[in-house]
């Protein structure tokens, strides 16, 4: 059995040896929590005070979910709340012996190497050890990690776990007859838990600040948005889609059956996806992100058709060598992507099908606060959840330098999202998206520069020959497309010279004012 000691040795072996930390297994690694972050005076929901809980979240300016879900807490409060108390002790250090010394995400980290019963024995050692060993995310873990999609959620994810391996135990009422400890203050489990309860705050969806098309032609798009590297949202581009007249729930489950889509780290039939979104209430629900929808089910890939505005998609000259360029997109309230650019350097277009999504961008000049990439581009590390960057770092992003484009983008509504720029995606409601990423000969340069990166083994995404995928793109557009490559650097070199030399007009004037400038 493994000894305290050689488990923190694992811990710190497994931690150094992987610097993306992986608590969701995404390529997003994440900070610690900021300790005065939450230590306000917001009360954890014991049974017997749950109404003064809410009424004190509203007070703060927080609305809770009203969902059914249990909430998992067990009595944990913010540390704040302990010097609120005068002769309180806190009782996550009694009941972990040696252990208290360590952080809360190092004692996680900790139970992370251990299996379902280990978990479960260790819950029965003290009361600190059951909230730890009860902390939903290990559950998680274990139930992804071990049944490979292959499971029924069943209202929390230890009970998913125990329904799977212990099929004669009843856990109808586990959830409900949890234990809760007095006395429990950590600011890391009761973030977790105010991420998985919180309602988007209505100031963080007022801005709008995107240019909104309708009926623009192509050459409007590519001259006053692709060409300078700008956002956009173009309304009207779905109205032929079939896509946005079928694509409920009961059609695409019928339609889908037994075929299992990628979600995170697993695969899983939509009905058993479904099941998961209507009851799970977590900081971060699971994503289906599929980029082979369309081979899966032909179907699927017939019924909508790609906006006139991004059908030169020049990474098509690879065939079925290009890297992965198309998703489908499903998720409940509260699912989406953390701050993010996408890969290989290609620009993006979103189009919601049904539901809502509150978009926020910033330029590729600018990294988003809470937002720290390491200096090769490969790592991104970034809060836990989308809700905890709105939290701990949305206000900061409306005093910047540059500000950030924020939209919400409704169904039947699209996207322009320009190379480079960074994106956080939440949805609003239950949604159905499908996403492209594409080149066109505006971008093609940025992306061959992407590709012979000398890290492009690390960089490059979506294929399995990274380290050849430069040659064989720019050998593909030369044969296809002869001289364009050669043309474009031309023209890039005439811009550039261009906006060095300066006329004798422009030098004595003000562009700005038209008036002359002296200077003495």
């Amino acid at each position: 059995m493994l000894t305290c000691k050689s488990m923190l040795s694992q811990t710190l072996k497994r931690k150094k040896k992987n610097k993306i930390k992986t608590r969701n297994k995404t390529t997003n690694r994440t900070v610690s929590r900021k300790q005065n972050s939450i230590s306000k005076k917001l009360e954890s929901p014991h049974q017997e005070y749950e109404e003064e809980q809410e009424e004190e979240a509203i007070e703060e300016g927080f609305s809770l979910k009203t969902s059914a879900a249990p909430s998992h807490t067990h009595g944990v409060q913010p540390l704040g709340n302990l010097y609120l108390s005068p002769g309180s002790v806190n009782s996550r250090n009694a009941g972990l012996g040696n252990l208290q010394a360590l952080g809360d995400e190092l004692v996680l980290d900790i139970l992370g190497l251990l299996g379902g019963i280990h978990l479960g024995v260790l819950a029965t050692v003290s009361k600190s050890f059951y909230v730890f060993s009860n902390h939903e995310p290990l559950w998680r873990n274990l139930v992804l990690e071990n049944l490979n999609g292959g499971f029924l959620y069943n209202g929390s994810w230890k009970s998913t776990y125990i329904a799977a391996f212990c099929r004669s135990f009843d856990v109808s009422d586990l959830g409900v007859s949890s234990l809760r400890v007095r006395d429990f203050y950590s600011d890391y489990l009761f973030q977790s838990w105010l991420c998985a309860n919180l309602e988007m705050k209505p100031e963080w969806l007022e801005r709008d600040n995107v240019r909104r098309m309708k009926g623009i032609s192509v050459e409007e798009f590519v001259l006053n948005f692709e060409e300078p590297n700008k956002p956009v949202l173009l309304e009207g581009c779905l109205d032929n889609w079939v896509a946005c007249e079928k694509w409920d729930r009961n059609y695409l489950v019928q339609l889908c059956g037994d075929v299992r889509f990628a979600v995170g780290p697993v695969e899983m039939k939509l009905e058993e996806y479904f099941r998961y979104s209507d009851q799970a209430r977590e900081e971060r629900p699971l994503y289906l992100f599929d980029p082979k929808f369309a081979e899966k089910i032909p179907k699927l890939g017939l019924e909508y058709e790609v906006p006139v505005y991004f059908r030169e998609d020049l990474f098509s000259v690879l065939g079925n060598e290009r890297p992965d360029y198309r998703w489908i997109i499903m998720g409940p309230a509260g699912s989406g992507s953390s701050f993010h650019i996408d890969p290989n350097s290609t620009s993006a277009w979103n189009a919601v099908i049904k539901g809502s999504k509150k978009w926020v961008l910033f330029p590729p000049d600018v990294v988003p606060p809470g937002v720290h990439p390491s200096p090769d581009g490969a790592e991104v590390a970034c809060p836990v959840s989308i809700i905890e960057w709105f939290m701990n770092f949305y206000g900061a992003s409306k005093s910047g330098r540059k500000k950030p484009i924020e939209c919400i983008c409704k169904a039947g509504e699209v996207i322009f999202v320009p190379n480079g720029w960074w994106h956080l995606v939440i949805n609003l409601e239950e949604s159905i998206a499908i996403t492209q990423n594409y080149v066109s000969r505006r971008n093609l340069l940025n992306v061959l520069d992407f590709l012979k990166r000398p890290n492009a083994n690390t960089l490059v995404s979506g294929t399995r020959d990274r380290a050849n995928l430069y040659d064989k793109f720019k050998n593909a557009i030369e044969t296809s497309l002869p001289g364009t490559i050669d043309q474009l650097v031309l023209e890039a070199e005439e811009k550039k010279a261009q906006e060095k030399k300066l006329s004798f007009w422009d030098s004595v004037t003000d562009s700005k004012g038209g008036g002359f400038k002296f200077s003495f």
